[in-house]
């Protein structure tokens, strides 16, 4: 069945329909608004064979244009290139930094050339419609509404809401993960995954440091303390945040816009904890470690991938890359043990041992628990090994 690929917004569709119930009138006119104005825009985009004439190469180059609180792209002005000057408007000037910040970081931690690998132009948008609560990427364009001022702030604001949305572009030159149910949960998760990695990465944060947050400063910006989601505890970023944290909350919901096409932004919370688990459970910088291990994955991944199919591969990558038996390897597993995504390469003997590894509170014993558990995958990788040489000498003898 063909589907209509949806705009990718960092504001998902309950908080808009959380705001519509404000008490504020001026809130929930642009909670409405910013409802209406998304559809229209999915029902304007046409279905893409491919994104070739989005990727045309351009050195990763980035250019911000004014829409003038406009919703037309062609009517918009330029505000900033890249030889050009500095602005004298901070939203483009932010979008500006933001885009090149992605753009580095994804050259220097994984050698990728821009959002599609080849030099892609990178080409954003301020200043898109009145008070508009949202920021997308189109497959095409980077688009920054204003917020309304109260709830939602200027969403320029936030390095890894940018980041956030970018990414999606990187998953549409990937894995492409469809946007529904399972495979759209982890198309979310992605671009919160790589969207923290970024700001942790211009912080030069460690795993332990960061606050594993998405769009803290937009998100109620008079408040601090929460945000849009948290991928260290999903379900607690906001009063009545509804994400689940692993397998046995998971959210059902129709495949629909309404739906919110099937939960993908209830359920990324899943795959966002096991990845927040791994980071932590190795320690240090996580893009150079777990950020590389589901980097990897992604590339590896196919379209309908589901939970179980994405952590077989993130388990298998962390021992390609790591070592089979490796820290890292086991830190991947024990994460996605704790979500409840049971893995199919592992015996379930060996993965009850996790519990011994981790513990879920970093307490004495940890270390102890961790190599005894590398020791058991190494073992068993040793006995896949003999195996596999007995399974060879055997076809030699015939």
């Amino acid at each position: 069945m063909s589907r209509t690929r949806p705009i990718n917004c960092i504001i998902p569709p309950y908080i808009l329909e959380k705001l519509m119930e404000s008490g504020d009138r001026d809130v929930r006119q642009a909670a409405l608004a910013t409802l209406l104005t998304t559809a229209r825009l999915r029902g304007e985009r046409s279905v893409r064979a491919s994104f070739a004439a989005a990727a045309a190469p351009g050195n990763g180059r980035r250019t911000v244009f004014d829409c003038e609180h406009t919703e037309s792209f062609t009517g918009a002005v330029l505000g900033r290139s890249e030889d050009g000057p500095a602005s004298m408007d901070d939203s483009v000037n932010r979008a500006f930094e933001a885009l090149g910040l992605t753009r580095d970081f994804f050259k220097e931690a994984f050698q990728r050339n821009s959002i599609d690998g080849r030099g892609m132009r990178l080409d954003g948008f301020v200043h898109f419609g009145l008070r508009y609560d949202n920021a997308f990427w189109d497959g095409q364009r980077m688009v920054f509404g204003d917020g309304d001022g109260d709830t939602v702030g200027d969403l320029t604001g936030s390095l890894d809401v940018i980041a956030h949305e970018l990414t999606h572009g990187v998953t549409d030159f990937t894995s492409g993960f469809e946007y529904h149910k399972q495979s759209g949960a982890l198309n979310e998760s992605m671009s919160d995954v790589f969207g923290s990695l970024v700001k942790q990465w211009s912080l030069k944060q460690t795993a332990e440091e960061a606050d594993w947050l998405i769009g803290a400063e937009v998100w109620t910006p008079a408040i601090e303390g929460d945000a849009l989601r948290s991928l260290k505890a999903p379900g607690t970023a906001f009063a009545g945040d509804p994400q689940p944290d692993r397998m046995s909350k998971f959210v059902h919901m129709p495949d629909t816009v309404f739906g919110d096409w099937g939960a993908v932004h209830y359920n990324s919370g899943i795959p966002n904890k096991a990845f927040y688990l791994a980071s932590v459970g190795i320690g240090g910088f996580a893009w150079e470690t777990t950020g590389t291990i589901w980097y990897e994955s992604l590339k590896a991944s196919a379209a309908d991938d589901q939970f179980q199919d994405f952590a077989d591969t993130t388990f298998q990558k962390a021992g390609q890359l790591f070592g089979v038996g490796s820290p890292e390897q086991a830190a991947v597993m024990a994460a996605w043990q704790e979500v409840e995504v049971p893995l199919r390469s592992v015996p379930s003997g060996l993965a009850r041992a996790r519990s011994h590894a981790f513990n879920g509170h970093g307490g004495a014993g940890r270390e102890d628990g961790l190599a005894a558990l590398t020791r058991q995958i190494g073992a068993l990788s040793d006995k896949v090994t003999g195996l596999a040489k007995e399974v060879t000498a055997l076809k030699g003898a015939r």
